[in-house]
């Protein structure tokens, strides 16, 4: 079986709440900056790989009315904050050791997978890795999970995609990919016993 690990809420912790309060003390700040960076159209752009950075930036000082070093240090908080999920990293290894081959399939701006491929070891556990700004598309667009099966040589019936946002395992589902909501580790190594992968 190919089995397809989502990184962010999956491999790595994705807490926008706590990035945002460990920049900004005041809440409504932080409510603002989740609302007009998190999750403003900007941030799935940076994820695509079409916008820049430095731009991002000064778009979200200006949106927010925030200096731009404020904003900048937002930004800087986010790799660091992608800690990864152990029981998570000790269920990909046990999967490694299996006859199963084992895929990343992300959404991710550049300097959030930089950090992370330099800073863990484990990617060679991987047989193949998409992220989402090396291709300029998005989960859940068609594109993207074409790429990854098409690239890797993947039968989608025999394939398992595992991510913690519903829209994204539908996108998949409409390919033939088989799908598994994350909630936590263990009742995601418990849905990959079910499929026999382990």
């Amino acid at each position: 079986m190919n089995i397809v690990f989502d990184l962010g809420g999956v491999v790595f912790a994705w807490l926008p709440d706590a990035i945002a309060s460990s920049v900004f003390e005041s809440p409504d700040t932080q409510d603002l900056v989740k609302r007009e960076i998190f999750r403003h159209p900007d941030w799935v752009s940076l994820d695509r790989g079409t916008l820049p950075l430095e731009e991002a930036i000064d778009r979200g000082a200006m949106r927010t009315g925030l200096p731009t070093e404020e904003i900048a240090r937002l930004f800087s908080a986010v790799p660091p904050s992608l800690a990864p999920i152990k029981p998570t990293i000790e269920l990909i290894h046990r999967l490694s050791n299996t006859s199963n081959k084992l895929f990343v399939l992300s959404n991710m701006h550049v300097a959030s997978i930089a950090y992370l491929e330099q800073t863990y070891d484990f990617w060679g556990l991987f047989d193949g890795i998409v992220i989402s700004c090396r291709l300029n598309h998005v989960k859940p667009e068609a594109q993207i999970y074409e790429h990854l099966l098409n690239e890797h040589r993947l039968d989608p019936a025999e394939t398992i995609f595992i991510d913690d946002l519903e829209e994204n395992l539908v996108a998949a589902s409409a390919l033939g990919i088989q799908t598994i909501r994350f909630v936590d580790s263990e009742q995601c190594e418990q849905a990959l016993t079910r499929h026999r992968c382990l």
